[in-house]
């Protein structure tokens, strides 16, 4: 029997919504270990000292090699790729048709003709179908994240050093002056007197380097950066950890791709495997509807307008164009109130209903979390990826909401916990929704990441 494809599971659940809701699988996993020290020391390292993540592993690298593979990108991509070359990066965002967000990733340019697209598959994915069935001469080479191969080897280590103390560990580590390497490009470094690919960004909000190499060199690196950090209070962030890092700065780690629906679709549905990631991730929350376009974003309801160039064309462009004019929702940080966070955890001790468990830092218990949030009576958009972070000392959470809808400062509510007593999925409890008051605040709610980097 010929495997089956990710259209075949949706004609089997009877729609997507059904096979996304119910779906057997819980949050996006990060297979490294839960915590180094403790995950309260390790969220403030990176705002007082600097901390170090080892990426190497939950992330999709898809390698693109051959001549047409900057065209590729600039067929696909809602980015300019104007002087886009060796030593640059950018993050990639990919849309449907429909001018709707199927994903977005890190791409990095090594060579001149070889490049990688990093992140959670779906945008990688999209580029791929496209590599194999539009005519490209291209090469495409999946490192598929370590949990979905289970060897744990990967072509490229990839560490992250973040923090007000991160250049200064590196200068050491470098045994030099590091370079000056503007935001997103990359530079290229010694260390342990290994070649050393690095990347100047800021995920966490603060300063810092993504350093890159083959995979067998990564004890090595590691140790040397380790041994510059020891009096300057470099701490690794383990797993709980890393899955709260993107909020301060204002990054939704994802949103469900704009992929299920749709006769456009429909042939890349039947290419994607029905035992791959897409056919397996989860929808959770309080928002819920019959109809999976619901959940669909455009780029501008994400917050990237700021990336969306109409200097080519590219599939979605047509529909952006008239999208662009019409309202969109906007990206803002929602303040938990913290009463109502205790309430919520106040109900374990109670007999009777109880509250949706809040697993603490990280409430994600779907690979795609959409809680409603509401304002005056109305729904007013999604609250996504809650939190609770020790810089800030409360939960937190990102949030699309309709223009129009409440100034910096205004009170709205957040609907917790899943209809009916809750889904199929095994990871949650018999429960009971409860309404959560929030503050709107800033997004990137970091005065780092708002202020300085993203300028």
């Amino acid at each position: 029997m010929s495997q089956q494809s990710l259209e075949d599971r949706i004609q089997q659940a009877g729609n997507p919504v059904e096979l996304l809701r119910n779906a057997q699988v819980g949050p996006y996993v990060f297979p490294i270990e839960s915590e180094c020290s403790n995950w309260r020391d390790e969220q403030e390292s990176w705002r007082k000292t600097a901390v170090f993540f080892d990426q190497s592993h939950h992330m999709t690298d898809h390698y693109f090699r051959g001549r047409d593979a900057v065209r590729l990108f600039q067929d696909l991509g809602i980015n300019s790729f104007k002087n886009f070359g060796r030593n640059k990066a950018k993050q990639i965002v990919v849309c449907n048709y429909d001018g709707y967000v199927i994903g977005d990733s890190i791409l990095f340019a090594f060579e001149e003709d070889l490049f990688s697209v990093v992140n959670r598959p779906n945008a990688g994915n999209w580029i791929q179908f496209h590599a194999e069935t539009g005519g490209y001469d291209v090469e495409v080479d999946v490192d598929h994240r370590s949990v979905s191969h289970h060897t744990g080897r990967r072509k490229r280590y990839r560490y992250e050093v973040q923090g007000p103390n991160a250049l200064e560990i590196l200068t050491r580590a470098t045994g030099e002056k590091l370079p000056d390497i503007r935001f997103f490009n990359m530079g290229e470094l010694k260390i342990a007197g290994r070649d050393v690919r690095a990347l100047r960004h800021g995920m966490a909000g603060a300063p810092g380097l993504e350093l890159m190499g083959p995979f067998e060199e990564k004890d090595e690196i590691k140790a040397a950066v380790f041994e510059a950090g020891k009096d300057l209070g470099l701490l690794e962030g383990g797993a709980r950890t890393y899955s709260t890092v993107a909020h301060e700065s204002g990054w939704v780690p994802s949103e469900l791709p704009a992929i299920y629906s749709g006769d456009k679709m429909k042939s890349y549905r039947e290419w994607l495997p029905g035992n791959g990631f897409e056919a397996n991730a989860s929808l959770g929350g309080s928002f819920v509807s019959d109809n999976i376009e619901d959940w669909y974003l455009t780029p501008m309801d994400i917050g990237y307008s700021h990336i969306l160039k109409f200097d080519h064309d590219f599939i979605g462009r047509q529909a952006l164009e008239e999208k662009a004019k019409q309202p969109h929702k906007k990206k803002v940080t929602l303040l938990w109130n913290n009463d109502d966070v205790i309430r919520v955890f106040a109900s374990l001790f109670e007999q009777g209903d109880r509250y949706k468990y809040m697993d603490i830092p990280a409430s994600h218990y779907a690979t795609y979390p959409y809680d409603a949030v509401y304002h005056n009576g109305q729904q007013v958009g999604f609250s996504l990826y809650p939190v609770y972070t020790s810089n800030f000392r409360r939960w937190i959470s990102l949030a699309l909401l309709d223009e129009g809808v409440g100034d910096i400062g205004s009170e709205v509510e957040i609907l917790w916990g899943e209809p009916d007593g809750g889904s199929a999925k095994p990871l949650v409890e018999r429960h009971v929704q409860t309404e959560m008051r929030a503050t709107i605040a800033p997004c990137p709610i970091s005065d780092v990441a708002r202020e300085t980097y993203r300028a």
